[in-house]
């Protein structure tokens, strides 16, 4: 039950939720293109991310000297969640707003 209830409690955030509609919409994405999309600093991304890691959302992976993110889904109740929330977020204006910013750089341009 505590793992859930951490699960739940990493939803309870605007920046996280962004960040997940990006990942989930995306399906992998460097930090370089979060920061970039989200118009919002390095670390607080990275500390966004981190809480989600460690709330088992996303999983990570290094190249070089950038980080992957991409969604977990390591569970039943967190993959139904994520299908929910990959229909309903984009939804909301400032997530559809941050979807279309991504989709308008071109691959990698945020990581140069």
């Amino acid at each position: 039950m505590k793992k859930q209830m951490q699960q739940l409690k990493a939803l309870a955030d605007e920046t996280r939720l962004r960040l997940l509609a990006l990942l989930l919409s995306a399906g992998e994405l460097c930090v370089c293109d979060l920061t970039a999309t989200l118009q919002l600093p390095q670390s607080t991304v990275s500390r966004h991310l981190a809480y989600l890691k460690g709330a088992g959302w996303v999983i990570d992976r290094r190249v070089g000297v950038w980080i992957y993110y991409s969604i977990s889904t390591d569970n039943a109740l967190q993959h139904d969640i994520a299908e929910v929330l990959r229909a309903r977020l984009p939804e909301i204006p400032a997530i559809a707003d941050d979807i279309r910013r991504l989709a308008s750089f071109s691959e990698g341009a945020s990581c140069a």
